[in-house]
């Protein structure tokens, strides 16, 4: 298994770095706003006057480090794609090689990308780094180890993808790979989370397989966001059917390790109280609770999709209701959603089973291989 396990990941290792190579992003650099200068300038589409900024901008980053650079900033008054800059405000600036170097007398533009926004995500994520781990001891700090985990396991998702790869075949390998690696990790090697990484595996495969057929079948054209058309531009050749169905499938992994890990683990417990039950009245113990997690499970993953579409839904006022539900994005939503509890309804009753088995039968190598043995206090 260990040996099966390295060589798949040695695979995904080995095409990541060849594509990127491919594909490298556009370079950009970080800066300081040091003035803003206000100029209106009447558009020529309308009658209305834009604003714009003449930023002065000094460059923190590369190989123009400390150089100051003058950028114009359009506000057209569309919050959508305004960057409203303030002084002291730090910037992603877009570096581009001069076309025109007889006009400008630097050999390289530069652009305001966006306002520099990783600091304040950074501390976000070191509250909840510590949190988790002043919470859940050593194994809040498994937790962190396997997010990590799971974030390069995505990341080598990306370039298998976009080399040709079949999207749901990456994304099912991937959901597979964190899950054996999250629920060993954070549980140890036991049956318990043996019988979790079954029912997860199996229901990721059934909602892979069940995405295809409704995406099939209610024509989606997996093209349900902006950021879809941004990447047709980019690359035409992708399968953007197939990526839908490889989105919904890393959306509903989550809610499935949940799910299957919380049923293996009371099962487990079950157990471990009376060892007299049989795995029948184990599998029965295992569904009352299944069914209460149901519940809430379901509701979970529909409000998680209801909350990323909230502004989809407020715009429902204001389309008739025959047509709005049958819109290319709103379609997507409700499939993915539905698929996803699908999923979860399988997953119950799979790792129910699978657990009464292998707690039974192993019993007695539950602490095979936990983590707790190597303490040091």
């Amino acid at each position: 298994m260990k040996k099966l396990f390295l060589l798949i990941l040695l695979l995904f290792l080995g095409i990541s770095p060849n594509t990127f190579a491919e594909n490298q992003p556009l370079p950009s650099e970080t800066g300081i706003v040091k003035s803003i200068e206000y100029n209106e300038i009447e558009n020529p589409h309308s009658k209305e006057e834009n604003l714009k900024q003449i930023v002065t901008v000094e460059v923190l980053t590369g190989e123009y480090k400390g150089t100051r650079q003058v950028i114009d900033n359009m506000l057209t008054g569309n919050p959508a794609y305004d960057i409203p800059l303030s002084k002291g405000d730090k910037v992603v600036l877009h570096v581009e090689q001069n076309q025109n170097e007889i006009i400008s007398d630097n050999d390289v533009d530069f652009y305001i990308a966006d306002i520099k926004r990783d600091n304040q995500v950074l501390i976000l994520a070191l509250c909840f780094s510590a949190l988790l781990i002043l919470t859940g001891k050593k194994k809040g700090l498994r937790s962190i180890i396997s997010i990590l985990f799971t974030i390069v396991l995505i990341g080598m998702m990306i370039p298998l993808v976009l080399s040709g790869i079949s999207p749901v075949i990456s994304a099912v390998v991937t959901g597979i790979l964190s899950s054996v690696v999250t629920i060993y990790l954070v549980g140890g090697r036991n049956s318990k989370s043996t019988s979790a990484i079954i029912g997860t595996s199996i229901s990721l495969i059934l909602a892979g397989i069940l995405s295809l057929i409704s995406i099939h079948f209610a024509h989606l054209t997996g093209f349900a966001g902006e950021e879809t058309m941004f990447l047709y531009s980019a690359h035409p050749d992708l399968n953007f059917r197939g990526i839908l169905s490889a989105s919904i499938i890393i959306a509903a992994l989550g809610a499935l390790m949940d799910t299957a890990v919380s049923i293996a683990s009371t099962i487990n417990e079950i157990n471990e109280t009376d060892n007299s039950l049989t795995v029948s009245q184990l599998f029965k113990s295992g569904m009352n609770v299944g069914r209460d997690i149901i519940g809430t499970m379901s509701n979970t993953l529909i409000l998680v999709y209801l909350g990323s579409s909230l502004p989809l839904v407020l715009l429902a006022n204001n389309i008739d209701l025959n047509k709005f539900f049958n819109l290319n994005q709103v379609a997507t939503e409700i499939i993915s959603a539905l698929i996803g509890s699908i999923a979860i309804l399988v997953c119950v009753p799979v790792t129910a089973l699978t657990a009464s088995f292998l707690v039974k039968k192993h019993k007695k190598e539950n602490q095979n291989f936990d983590f707790d043995r190597f303490d040091i206090n």
